[in-house]
C-alpha cells in the first residue's frame, strides 16, 4: 500500500514509486566480505573516534559499491547532528555533481545531549543513504522515494551486515 504522498505524485513519478516498491530485498554483493568493516565501525563508534568511524564507513561503502559495480560514493562523518524545531537530521545523500562523486553525510552524536548514536541506528542511517544511491545507480531509477520496498531493502541489507559483523567478531575474538 503506497504512502499518503503517492496520490500527489505525477503519473510518471508514481511509476517510479511502484518500481521502487516492487524491489523487496537487497543482499550484500556476492563474494564481498563486510563483517570486519562493520565491526570496525562499531568499535570506533563506541570509542567516539570520528575520524576512524569515517574511515571504517568509507571502507564498507567502498566494498559494497565495488561489489554492486556502481559509482563510488564519498562518506563524511560529522560530530553532532543538526537539529531544528522539526527534529534532528540523521543522514543525507547528495547525488554526484560532476566532477564530484555522490556524498553520504552521517552524524555520530545526538543534537541535544551529544551522546554517541547507538551502533544499529548509525549503521541503519548509513545504509539508508546508500540505498538512495543504489536507486539511482543500480536500479537506474530517475528518482529515489521512501517506499515500503525501499525500507525493506534497507532492512534486509542492514540485517545481513549485522550477521556478517557477528560472524567476523566471532572469528576475530
Amino acid at each position: 500500500m503506497p504512502f499518503a504522498y503517492y496520490a500527489k505524485l505525477s503519473p510518471a513519478r508514481q511509476r517510479i514509486y511502484r518500481e521502487s516498491d516492487a524491489i523487496q530485498s537487497l543482499e550484500p554483493p556476492a563474494g564481498v566480505a563486510t563483517g570486519a568493516h562493520v565491526a570496525r565501525i562499531r568499535s570506533n563508534l563506541e570509542a567516539g573516534d570520528r575520524a576512524r568511524v569515517q574511515a571504517a564507513c568509507q571502507e564498507l561503502i567502498d566494498a559494497l559499491v565495488a561489489g554492486y559495480r556502481v559509482q563510488k560514493i564519498r562518506v563524511k562523518v560529522l560530530a553532532r547532528r543538526p537539529a531544528d524545531e522539526s527534529g534532528e537530521l540523521h543522514g543525507l545523500y547528495e547525488p554526484d555533481d560532476a566532477p564530484n562523486p555522490a556524498l553520504i553525510t552521517v552524524w555520530m552524536r545526538t543534537a541535544a545531549r551529544k551522546d554517541v548514536v547507538a551502533f544499529k541506528t548509525f549503521l541503519r542511517t548509513l545504509i539508508h543513504e546508500l540505498c538512495h544511491h543504489l536507486d539511482y545507480e543500480l536500479y537506474k531509477m530517475a528518482e529515489t522515494f521512501h517506499t515500503e520496498g525501499f525500507y525493506k531493502r534497507e532492512s534486509t541489507l542492514v540485517n545481513a551486515l549485522l550477521r556478517a559483523q557477528s560472524t567476523a567478531g566471532d572469528l576475530l575474538g
